[in-house]
């Protein structure tokens, strides 16, 4: 593969670390950036600048291979742009957090142009650049296996886990840490999947220790070192994993966390998971409930509580006086 024909548009710190990860192996990519100072930071460490997007694409050899990576809510309005200065033959990668059925909508677009489309969900956030991306891959079986050395320069390697007992001989795709999961908007929908799983995971190890933050004013008081009991659980436990070793991190580094915030944002992944598993009559209990209590920590549900206590006072007399600010702050 010639190092001049991959292409990144975003420059944000996946899509820059992408490109870093990529020159490492390299693998050299031309960049733009709707920010002339993200351009010129990676122009400094090796790549290929461009000042617009009619640039970028002259500054590639065809068949030219431009990943996408900017934010869900311009990504679609970004492959039309960037359609326009590519050619026939060419392939856009949608490698951001999508919609799978967005996928396939793009796919019918870019295909009137000739213009090949492969959606990649890419998990491994600020730590890919050293520890590699989880790659999942959807498009045309050609066109995938001709972007296999991007791939394989991106993902973590076989060397990054332990072979999964039972498997022997060489090591299949999955094991490097890159699958193509099928066609056209598969990958997405597993990095969706995956996404609504991380939020249940997330959500349990945060109830967890809650309780164990609140075991202080319980009977027994139990004193407990919520930094510690993390540490235990990272060494032989059944819940080790890497989520528990930046919780872990997290506490090392301030025991009571109180530099951030109680609010908890949600992306599109977890609403579309529990969307899927709604369209598919699956019961998602733990799921769903993890993304409800995102919305909880952003005090979505201040009306409900207040219909709930005005209920009460209406049927038992129960006057729920409203919180003061000093009481809030307690």
């Amino acid at each position: 593969m010639s190092t001049t024909t991959f292409g990144m548009i975003g420059l944000g710190r996946m899509g820059a670390n992408i490109v870093r990860r990529l020159h490492r192996n390299e693998i050299t990519s031309v960049v733009y950036d709707v920010s002339p100072d993200s351009v010129k930071a990676l122009a400094a460490e090796g790549s290929i600048g461009a000042s617009d997007l009619a640039d970028f694409a002259s500054k590639l050899t065809a068949p030219r291979t431009v990943w996408v990576m900017v934010p869900a809510g311009v990504t679609d309005s970004t492959i039309a742009a960037v359609a326009e200065v590519l050619s026939p033959g060419d392939t856009i990668i949608d490698g951001g957090n999508s919609y799978y059925k967005n996928d396939l909508k793009n796919a019918e677009f870019l295909k009137t142009k000739g213009i090949n489309f492969v959606d990649v969900g890419t998990s491994g956030g600020v730590y890919g650049l050293e520890r590699g991306y989880s790659l999942m891959i959807g498009g045309d079986d050609a066109v995938v296996k001709s972007l296999d050395p991007i791939f394989k320069a991106l993902c973590p390697g076989v060397e990054s886990a332990e072979r999964t007992p039972g498997r022997t001989g060489e090591p299949a795709q999955a094991e490097y840490g890159y699958l193509h999961c099928g066609p056209t908007g598969s990958g997405h929908f597993v990095k969706m999947i995956h996404n609504g799983i991380e939020y249940g995971m997330m959500a349990a190890f945060a109830e967890g220790l809650a309780i164990f933050e609140a075991a202080d004013e319980m009977t027994p008081a139990y004193n407990l070192d919520i930094p510690e009991i993390t540490e235990v659980w990272r060494r032989g436990s059944v819940v080790a994993s890497w989520l528990l070793d930046l919780t872990a991190q997290a506490l090392n580094e301030s025991n009571e966390l109180t530099e951030y915030s109680t609010q908890v944002s949600d992306s599109g992944e977890g609403r579309w998971t529990v969307q899927a598993a709604i369209e598919a009559g699956i019961p998602a209990h733990v799921l769903s409930a993890s993304l409800y209590s995102r919305f909880a920590s952003r005090n979505n549900d201040e009306f409900g509580n207040r219909v709930l206590s005005a209920m009460r006072y209406k049927f038992g007399g129960h006057n729920e006086k409203p919180q003061s600010t000093t009481d809030k702050a307690k």
